[in-house]
């Protein structure tokens, strides 16, 4: 007898890492959340892609949203982050990009992010457990994409 078939709601993110060099040193730009899950945790710009809308343009929209910082749209796709229980509000899916900047533009919060500031990556290498979510993973996988994992 075949398995009746069971569906699951799952949302779509997407997320953005955007890393920049200043005084010799890469930066990643994190947000500061605003709203639970996680409230005043560190975490990359991202959010819920709109009805109608790619993920790619869904993560320009929300790191504008959230930083006030632009990046063209050739940045490269990280990978999907489908673990169950990756966020507590339910089933989510995320597609992370990954931007890299000649210059670090300057970043200011708004939409849902308490904060908005570039970080030494040495800094948030440390310790990728205290981001949010399984930010992370996802930012050890955007630098191994960089070439920059082993450099820490």
């Amino acid at each position: 007898m075949a398995e009746r078939c069971r569906s699951e709601t799952i949302s779509l993110t997407a997320d953005i890492i955007v890393l920049a060099t200043a005084g010799g040193q890469w930066h990643v730009l994190l947000i500061q959340r605003g709203h639970e899950p996680f409230a005043g945790r560190w975490a990359l710009p991202g959010g819920y892609v709109d009805p109608g809308e790619t993920s790619a343009d869904a993560a320009i929209r929300e790191l504008r949203e959230e930083t006030n910082v632009v990046v063209p749209k050739a940045f490269r796709q990280v990978g999907a982050y489908d673990e169950p229980g990756r966020d507590p509000r339910g089933r989510v899916v995320s597609v992370a990009y990954l931007a890299v900047l000649t210059q670090r533009p300057t970043a200011t919060a708004g939409d849902d992010a308490a904060a908005a500031q570039w970080v030494p990556v040495e800094q948030v290498v440390t310790d990728l457990a205290e981001l949010a979510f399984d930010h992370g993973q996802i930012l050890s996988d955007a630098l191994d994409l960089a070439g920059l994992g082993p450099a820490f």
